[in-house]
């Protein structure tokens, strides 16, 4: 299937005038019945009209217009629903011309008692477990938070969430709205983090030194700009950057089954990762295709078959001149942990050997593995790798401490530790990536984001605090100064400059931050897209597209959720001025982005090197792979 824009057109969204254009156009949900249609009603005579007016005229009711709310109606809102999906027929409807809405602390989140406004009980109180609820008649009752995906439009006194559905509401003057915006992040900060939300608190939460996370128009945004001057000036910047460019499907075709990963290539080969093996595919300019060879992981041979592994390979690193890949499998199925790996020789299409984990001794295990950097697997004589644990950092190396390549015939040879840390405990690491230069950010559960530099890993030179999402999946781009988490619901984006004492810029990888740390920025979908992904759908393995050389700068993010693929332009996302940063209060979110979907959901998306980008391109082609097929897509200029 092809692909498309964020479907933010099906509101209107530009400004107050087109959005009461569009209004106009609105139907009551109550009125949306066959029976009450335009084409059902009966034709009116001028005399029978003019009768009724006569009589309502005696009647001398007054009406609310309706920009004038009931006076003695508290936080009174239009309110609209989505209805149709992506569906030709979709639209807003008008689900209640005048409603009240609240915010009410209560453990019946989704119950149909609650207390008033501000109110709580003296058994929930003391229980603990409440939260605040935003009520809007009698519709919509959910717990405020993040995955309510809200998105406010200030010009049009607006907010959109999701809700069991989409819903907008409209508010009637610019001081309900933002009070209505204040009090819904007041009210998330305090679900998030179990604390007031005031200055002392988010100080606790952040720091001193990112205090410009908390109120984002106190930050000092100047690095930001200076990003955009240092872009448009990078050796790629001779390729303009037009906002017209598109998605144009190069190849689609079946895989052998099962895909589970996909390892991606610089030189002639990427690879499949199935449940039964793995399909080697042809890198080409416009994408890759399959050349017809397969290595199962059972072949009959101890030695050369997989029997030992627990499941299916979640992970695939490739090494050697990408002449060899390790392959790691969770121990448990659902957990990520693992106490060895497995390697293969691709030339030779057989598993050399099965690796363990070992330090001082015993077993340990590994949750996630990494090249050493971001063009290592490209080095021919590679014998290191990273490893992450919960609590664990490290290096290991494929060699015995004398040098020796280990005797390959041993039953279970154990790997060597050369460098790392075992923290006491605490630190919750979930996920980890490199530079090029072998620098190492890891994302945690509790949100942080830690930059370690490439001669210590016991003590990291910066740590960004958490918004309250765990890090599932975070990278960085080659020259270090850009970093990418991904949450279950948004994406972070993270600068990593600063001006030292003595006016020299520096990364977070090379230096302490001190208090001259920019804001970060989010992405996110917009509500609608958000529920079209589907309940269970979250965000995975958002990723800068692939460079290998200093001077180059990454041009695209991408990231998976449910049966899309979405697709930023970085340098859009880093413009101030962009579109989507006006009228917004708090960290500025994107969400102008690209979506590809797909019949089944995604396994992962990623693009290709950006050696494979052509002349009429400004990137590299972008691979889709669903569990049964894998797709290739060009980004280039319409015609």
């Amino acid at each position: 299937m092809g692909a498309s824009h964020s479907r933010e057109e099906l509101i209107s969204d530009s400004d107050e005038e087109e959005y009461e254009e569009e209004e106009e156009n609105y139907q009551d949900s109550k009125d949306d019945t066959p029976e009450r249609s335009s084409s059902g009603r009966r034709p009116k005579t001028p005399s029978s009209l003019d009768e009724v007016a006569a009589k309502l005229e005696a009647l001398k009711l007054k009406y609310p217009t309706s920009n004038t709310p009931n006076p003695s109606l508290k936080n009174a809102v239009k309110l609209y629903l989505h209805i149709g999906g992506n569906t030709p027929k979709a639209k807003w409807v008008t689900s209640e011309k005048l409603t009240s809405y609240a915010f009410i602390k209560t453990a019946k989140i989704n119950g149909q008692d609650g207390a008033e406004d501000g109110e709580e009980s003296e058994n929930e109180e003391e229980s603990g477990d409440v939260w605040w609820v935003l009520k809007v008649g009698n519709k919509i009752r959910v717990k405020v938070g993040v995955e309510m995906q809200l998105k406010s439009f200030g010009d049009q006194r607006r907010v959109d969430f999701v809700a069991k559905g989409v819903w907008a509401m409209k508010f009637f003057s610019d001081e309900e709205y933002k009070s209505f915006v204040s009090k819904f992040n007041d009210c998330s900060f305090e679900n998030t983090y179990k604390m007031e939300s005031n200055d002392a608190n988010k100080v606790k939460v952040y720091g001193k030194d990112f205090i410009g996370w908390a109120n984002p128009e106190a930050a000092d945004d100047s690095i930001w700009e200076d990003a955009e001057d240092a872009f448009s000036k990078s050796p790629r910047s001779a390729t303009p950057v037009r906002t017209n460019q598109d998605l144009r499907e190069e190849f689609e075709e079946a895989a052998n089954g099962g895909i589970q990963s996909l390892a991606l290539g610089a030189l002639d080969n990427s690879f499949l990762v199935g449940d039964s093996g793995i399909q080697v595919v042809k890198n080409f300019t416009h994408g890759i295709q399959g050349k017809g060879v397969y290595v199962n992981f059972d072949n009959g041979n101890q030695r050369s078959g997989l029997n030992s592994v627990h499941s299916t390979p979640r992970k695939a690193l490739l090494m050697r001149a990408e002449t060899n890949m390790l392959l790691m499998s969770p121990k448990t199925e659902g957990k990520p942990h693992t106490t060895g790996l497995h390697q293969l020789d691709i030339e030779t299409g057989k598993i050399v050997t099965e690796w363990k984990f070992g330090k001082d001794g015993t077993e340990i295990t590994m949750r996630d593995i990494a090249n050493d950097s971001k063009g290592a697997q490209l080095d021919p004589s590679g014998a290191t790798f990273l490893g992450l644990d919960d609590n664990r950092l490290c290096r290991w190396d494929m060699r015995d401490r004398n040098g020796i390549v280990q005797n390959l015939a041993t039953s279970t040879p154990v790997l060597n530790w050369t460098q790392g840390h075992q923290f006491s405990r605490g630190t919750n690491f979930q996920c980890f990536a490199t530079t090029g230069d072998g620098s190492i950010v890891v994302g945690s559960l509790d949100g942080k984001i830690r930059l370690y530099s490439i001669t210590s890993m016991r003590q990291a030179k910066t740590a960004f605090p958490g918004l309250g999402s765990p890090i599932t999946h975070v990278d960085v781009t080659f020259d270090g100064k850009w970093i990418l988490g991904t949450t279950d619901t948004y994406l972070i984006l993270i600068c990593t400059l600063f001006t030292d004492k003595d006016g020299k810029t520096k990364t977070g990888f090379n230096g302490r931050m001190g208090h001259r740390v920019a804001a970060p920025r989010l992405l996110k979908l917009t509500p609608l897209d958000s529920h079209l992904a589907g309940v269970n759908n979250k965000f995975r393995n958002a990723q800068f597209s692939w460079v290998t050389e200093n001077g180059k700068q990454e041009r695209h993010l991408v990231a998976t959720v449910g049966k899309f693929s979405v697709i930023w332009n970085f340098q859009q996302v880093k413009n101030g001025s962009h579109e989507c940063y006006h009228n917004q209060e708090g960290l500025k979110s994107c969400y102008c982005y690209k979506i590809v979907l797909k019949d089944d959901s995604i396994v992962d998306s990623r693009f290709m090197h950006d050696k494979f980008a052509v002349s009429d391109s400004p990137e590299a082609p972008l691979v889709i792979a669903t569990p049964l097929k894998v797709s290739s897509f060009s980004i280039s200029s319409r015609r």
